[in-house]
This record gives C-alpha cells, structure tokens and sequence, in this order.
C-alpha cells in the first residue's frame, strides 16, 4: 500500500508512515506463509498428497479437532513443489469450508427434526419428530400440532422410531398413544 502523505511532514517522512492493514493483534496471530495461512479463525495448510503425487490443502477452523475440508492443491510452474497460497485463495477457501461446516449443520439438524404433514379425521396434522440424541439414554418426542400450529398432543417415543405417513396418521387414529415398537 503506498504510503499516506502527512500534513506538514517532509517528503522522506511519508516514505515511512504506512497505512494499517491490521491491528498489531490481528497482525501478530496472521500467519502468511507460502504453505500455511492463518487469518479469521481458519488455517489452510497445503499438505502432501498421501495417496498420489500430488499436493491437497485442509482448512481447519479453530477449535475444531479436524479438517473441515480437504481437497486437492493446485501443483506449481515447476510440477514438483505446490503453488503457494495467497489472498484470493485462502479467501476462496474460507468460503468453501464455511459452506461445508453450514450443510454440515443442516444435516445433522434434518438428521434430529423430521417433520411429516397429514390429513386425518378431517383436518390437516403436522407431525413433529424431535430426537434428543443422549449418550446414556437417546429419546425422541413425537407431537402433533393442528393447522394453527397449536401443540394438541405429545409422546415420548425410542429414537429410532421411523416417522412415516402411515405411521403419523396410525398414531393419529390410535388417539395419540404412545406407538408400540414394531417387531423386525
């Protein structure tokens, strides 16, 4: 960045104010080499490819025990050594891994609330499946809510109870007690 002229000041003093990129904090926590970046809270490091000749790069969120992505590295002008990192690229790979850490959530939240609409004794039922995923004792909380959203009944169900269509409406037209587990 070019130097920031001062009011007042002589010409060979403005060559050496420079212009803050950074507070020294962020400064001295950024870590910009040509195979390791740390900036915002991610580390890009490009790695050895362990499983072809090449070169991967892994993203790893702080705090985080591992990668959040792992992909292939971009070999550099002398096809032995890895194109360093910089700028653009380890923005671009922030966003990635960010995006994957997000669909990573959506997943497991999907995985944990299953939802399931029916029509049965002549109204529209949304039927809520609620697992709580316990070390010691896993449980799930099945509910039915009417088409107002109000709560009009709730059980406590195994967490692997398959909430299906059929098995909504079954639990609707059994007046809402607590489904027994089908023998496999």
């Amino acid at each position: 960045m070019p130097p920031l002229p001062i009011a007042g000041a002589t010409p060979e003093a403005a060559d050496t104010v420079q212009a803050p990129e950074m507070t020294p904090a962020d400064e001295a926590a950024a870590i910009r080499e040509e195979r390791l970046w740390h900036d915002n809270g991610w580390t890009a490091r490009v790695i050895k490819n362990e499983d072809d000749d090449g070169w991967a790069v892994e993203m790893l969120k702080d705090g985080e025990p591992e990668p959040a992505l792992v992909g292939p590295w971009t070999m550099g002008r002398d096809k032995k050594n890895p194109k360093p990192l910089d700028p653009p690229a380890f923005n671009t790979l922030v966003k990635t891994a960010t995006e994957v850490l997000q669909r990573h959530a959506q997943q497991a939240h999907a995985a944990l609330h299953k939802r399931a609409a029916v029509f049965a004794l002549d109204r529209e039922w949304d039927i809520r499946l609620d697992i709580t995923p316990d070390e010691y004792e896993p449980y799930a909380t099945l509910s039915a809510l009417d088409a107002f959203g109000e709560q009009l009944a709730q059980v406590r169900v195994r967490p692997d109870f398959r909430l299906t269509n059929a098995s909504a409406t079954a639990w609707i037209l059994d007046g809402f007690r607590p489904p027994e587990r089908a023998e496999d």
